[in-house]
């Protein structure tokens, strides 16, 4: 196989200074942990600036660039071919097997960039340039240079061994998952707080959730759709505990104690009060939801400053300036919004009012919050004690 090495590189990372080696480690962690999941077995190691992954045998090759296109911190992924002698002529006859493999039509335009961050090296990246480009020219007369729009940009650094490879692979960009502390995400079964999960956890974010279940007014399958989805976003953001809530005595009681208008400001005031409760116990430092201005009764600026109201710790709303199409965009992208339209509802989407206020008044809300002082507080406490915690470790 040609390729047995893998060069990884980083973006965001290079500019962290001297606790840049922290976020390499963590990238290196979560490489390994990715690779797992792949058949074949892999070194991976770091050395000034870059990340390599070695194939220690066969390994399958696709389901591999698969897994690292996963890794947030990942900026691009270079299948290289490794050349331990550097003398110039053999190099020469290394770079003209590369191109006969990787590129068996050679009708194309190429350009050579060279890196040497071994300055001992007799020749300077200029030199590299123009007399390896004349070789390939001999080789293959064919071939043509072009230094502004290549077809092939042929590029080789100088390093303690000399990595050859032309193909850069997007990787997803980002932080390392892990080194930006913790959040809990509100998880429902719809479109937007899955992708609000991805991008958080894009930022570095570790992610638990939860899930608020209305039996017996959701099913069991709408409940299997969330915990379907959880594993999704685990594929990105690493193991999640999930967990699900039995919200039916609370929502009812709401529903028979508060004015029906308020019903989905009251009702998401008490999932904010459970889920803060739930992220100190986990160690979570923030709450993220999917929650985008305008998109229903909801989410007004007026509603969401009223669901605010009851949360001491920062609400991430990623999601928050976005369309409905640009959210299905990337919903489409991770592979969620084939499991979010599926037909089975949440407890968001029940006992939902005719005509929900808009723009609710606060001193209002706490009014009819009053009217649940009897028993909300145990109801709380037992909706809390009684949740079910499931362990997502991925697909």
């Amino acid at each position: 196989m040609l390729y047995q090495s893998i060069l990884i590189k980083y973006a965001e990372i290079g500019t962290k200074g001297k606790n840049r080696f922290l976020f390499e480690d963590a990238l290196v962690k979560q490489i390994c942990h990715a690779l797992r999941q792949v058949d074949g077995r892999f070194d991976v190691s770091k050395e000034h600036g870059r990340i390599y992954v070695q194939a220690l045998g066969e390994y399958d090759y696709e389901d591999t660039i698969e897994a690292l296109k996963k890794v947030f911190g990942i900026a691009w992924i270079c299948p290289m071919f490794q050349v331990e002698e550097k003398e110039f002529e053999s190099l020469k006859r290394e770079v003209i097997s590369y191109l006969n493999q990787v590129y068996p039509h050679k009708n194309m335009t190429f350009k050579v960039d060279s890196r040497r961050a071994d300055k001992n090296y007799p020749r300077t990246s200029e030199e590299i340039n123009r007399d390896m480009g004349e070789a390939i020219l001999e080789a293959f007369p064919e071939m043509k240079v072009d230094v502004h729009h290549p077809d092939i940009v042929l590029r080789m650094e100088i390093r303690t061994m000399v990595n050859i490879y032309s193909e850069m692979i997007p990787g997803p960009g980002g932080m390392p998952v892990g080194t930006n502390g913790k959040a809990l995400l509100l998880l429902s079964g719809g479109i937007d707080s899955p992708v609000a999960g991805y991008m958080v956890s894009r930022r570095g974010v570790k992610l638990d959730a939860v899930y608020f279940h209305a039996p017996p007014y959701t099913s069991e399958r709408a409940r299997q759709k969330v915990v379907d989805l959880a594993k999704l976003v685990s594929v990105y953001s690493g193991p999640i505990n999930l967990h699900v809530v039995n919200f039916t005595d609370i929502q009812l009681y709401i529903y028979e104690k508060c004015p029906h208008e308020e019903l989905t400001i009251i009702m998401r005031r008490y999932m904010m009060r459970i889920a803060e409760r739930i992220a100190a116990e986990s160690g979570c430092l923030a709450l993220v939801t999917g929650e985008s201005i305008g998109q229903v009764a909801s989410q007004t600026v007026q509603s969401l400053a009223a669901t605010n109201d009851v949360c001491t710790m920062p609400v991430f709303r990623p999601v928050i300036a976005f369309d409905k199409q640009e959210i299905i965009d990337i919903s489409e992208k991770i592979g969620t919004y084939e499991t979010s339209i599926l037909p089975y509802e949440d407890c968001c989407t029940i006992f939902v009012a005719k005509h929900p206020v808009t723009k609710p008044n606060l001193k209002m809300i706490r009014r009819s919050e009053e009217n649940l002082a009897e028993k909300i507080d145990e109801m709380v406490e037992t909706a809390i004690a009684g949740r079910e915690i499931v362990e997502i470790r991925g697909i």
